[in-house]
């Protein structure tokens, strides 16, 4: 029998949903319907139904199959490419001495995380838009130095 992995929170779990129906989209774009989807990905028509829905039971295969299907599958290449915070994790561990620059940066405050913005001009949640950013660069005070 298959070990049961934890349940997702639920902020993860809608982003599991929207993956799902930004896949389900990209079918009827591409005007396939979902039985050709499920044959050409081998899974039955009901697994791709939960797929779309973004039914967290669904193995990462089988999204990676119907994306290929799709033509999509080099996108998982974006996932985690940055990784910002394990990056920040990693430098934190560096001692002083072995970053270049460390006793002017050790002087400076720690970044805080910007807040949620919603604004017509936020194109995703959690990302700010250019113009958004340019309008805030224009309201910041002018400095001397």
């Amino acid at each position: 029998m298959a070990k049961k992995t934890s349940p997702l929170l639920p902020s993860t779990a809608e982003l599991l949903n929207q993956f799902g129906e930004r896949l389900r989209l990209a079918r009827l774009r591409r005007k396939l319907t979902s039985k050709q989807v499920a044959e050409r990905a081998g899974m039955s028509p009901m697994t791709l139904r939960s797929l779309e829905r973004g039914g967290d039971g669904v193995t990462m295969g089988a999204y990676l199959a119907v994306m290929q299907v799709l033509g999509i599958e080099l996108d998982i290449n974006l996932l985690g490419q940055a990784d910002t915070l394990g990056r920040e994790l990693q430098d934190a561990r560096l001692s002083p001495k072995a970053r270049p620059g460390a006793k002017l940066y050790a002087k400076l405050p720690l970044p805080v995380a910007a807040p949620q913005l919603n604004e017509p001009t936020q194109s995703y949640e959690g990302f700010t838009s250019s113009q958004t950013l340019a309008d805030l660069l224009d309201a910041a005070p002018k400095s001397d130095g």
